[in-house]
């Protein structure tokens, strides 16, 4: 018999945070229902994934489905200039796979039978030895265990902690992906073996390969997929650029096709006064790029009695440290371990897994912030910096020290 077998769990928010530490719960022998608020399958959200060991960790060891089936790699690390030439380059090799990859494989494995989409919490209210939940519409169910996965726009948080508010780091990314077989053979040898970085003056741009249509792994049927850091003040010109087509403005981004017309001629006409030619040329053939305004939040506790936040419900990092999935991935792992360590008490498992996923998400915010300072404010980027490194747990000190390359 499992430890909570009797028990029932109830998961905030289907994503992959979500659907990790439903799994896992599961796995306790908890009964586990998700209820995400969107109205469809979450499918063809997000864009590509730097893939961290905690990302995948469900596929090596629970799942029957391969990791190395979901994602493909790199071998360098590697910096154009204005003239697409290599200013810096150094053996390391990455995984990449994209959000929608990730998504599926866990989503198949957890099953549709007990996820529940078009559900909007409303409330949390403990009840005895239960939470009770509420939903938008009148909808409620009890459990013993809570957990708020609902990401960065979390209502969970917003209940549970009204009193913290996300700061906007004054830019955004912009954010698309094309397919291989698309772009010149010049740029395909430049972009599809490496995490290429474009840096320009208080701007840079990321690209590296992800899997293509049906997990395509083979370089050339693969896509491309960046993202395009841009400053843009808060205020007025935000705003005008977070409303959408359709007149509806969002907080959290717009998505491929709701970007207003304008924006994406102009982000177009920048690409190559600004980025290398290889990066203009991708921006260029994107169809429908879309807007991610970035965010720093950190709250002060995780844990209220049944109540957890994990992932992006907490802790929200910017992009820099390529971290925000295996943080969540981490987040359920320790939540999990903590659980079958401490059983039966519930609420004490809580309390002793939130000391270290409190470090360990204020770090992550405050590394991630500096990358993107140094690269978006303070023009101190300097490739092969092991402070620029990627990791939820900080990058390993590099061996050779850093050398300053003027790329303006």
């Amino acid at each position: 018999m499992a430890a909570y077998d009797g028990k029932r769990a109830v998961v905030i928010g289907g994503s992959i945070g979500g659907l990790t530490i439903a799994l896992l719960l599961r796995d306790l022998g908890f009964a586990v229902d998700i209820y995400e608020r969107a109205p469809r399958p979450l499918a063809e959200r997000g864009g590509g994934i730097i893939v961290q060991p905690e990302t995948l960790r469900w596929f090596h060891e629970r799942s029957s489905r391969r990791a190395h089936t979901l994602a493909t790699s790199g071998r360098f690390v590697r910096y154009l200039g204005p003239s697409n030439e290599i200013l810096y380059e150094e053996a390391n090799k990455w995984a990449f796979t994209s959000w929608s990859a990730i998504y599926g494989a866990l989503l198949s494995d957890f099953g549709t039978g007990h996820y529940h989409l078009g559900y909007t919490l409303s409330g949390l209210r403990p009840h005895g030895q239960t939470v009770h939940v509420q939903f938008e519409g009148g909808v409620a169910t009890e459990a013993d265990l809570v957990v708020c996965a609902d990401g960065i726009a979390s209502t969970a948080r917003r209940l549970l902690l009204p009193q913290v508010e996300r700061r906007y780091a004054h830019y955004v990314g912009w954010r698309g992906s094309v397919p291989e077989n698309t772009i010149s053979s010049t740029t395909f040898d430049l972009l599809n073996d490496a995490l290429t970085y474009s840096v320009g003056d208080r701007t840079h741009m990321i690209t590296y390969p992800i899997p293509g249509p049906n997990l395509a792994l083979r370089p050339g049927q693969r896509s491309l997929n960046y993202v395009w850091y841009r400053n843009v003040s808060e205020g007025a010109d935000l705003d005008e650029l977070l409303t959408g087509r359709s007149g509806a403005r969002s907080d959290v981004s717009v998505p491929p096709g709701q970007v207003q017309e304008r924006f994406v001629v102009e982000l177009k006409h920048a690409a190559p006064r600004v980025l290398a030619p290889a990066a203009a040329e991708i921006v260029l053939a994107t169809a429908d790029p879309y807007i991610q305004p970035i965010f720093d939040i950190k709250i002060p506790r995780m844990t209220f009695g049944r109540i957890a936040l994990i992932g992006d419900a907490a802790f929200v990092a910017r992009p820099h440290a390529a971290a925000g999935t295996a943080k969540a991935a981490e987040d359920a792992w320790a939540l999990a371990a903590a659980l079958d360590v401490n059983h039966p008490d519930i609420p004490g498992a809580l309390l002793k897994w939130e000391t270290p996923q409190l470090e360990l998400g204020s770090s992550l915010v405050d590394r991630a912030a500096q990358m993107g300072e140094r690269s978006q404010s303070d023009n101190t980027w300097i490739p092969g910096d092991p402070n620029l490194g990627f990791g939820l747990h900080g990058p390993p000190r590099s061996a050779c020290p850093p050398t300053a390359i003027n790329y303006y």
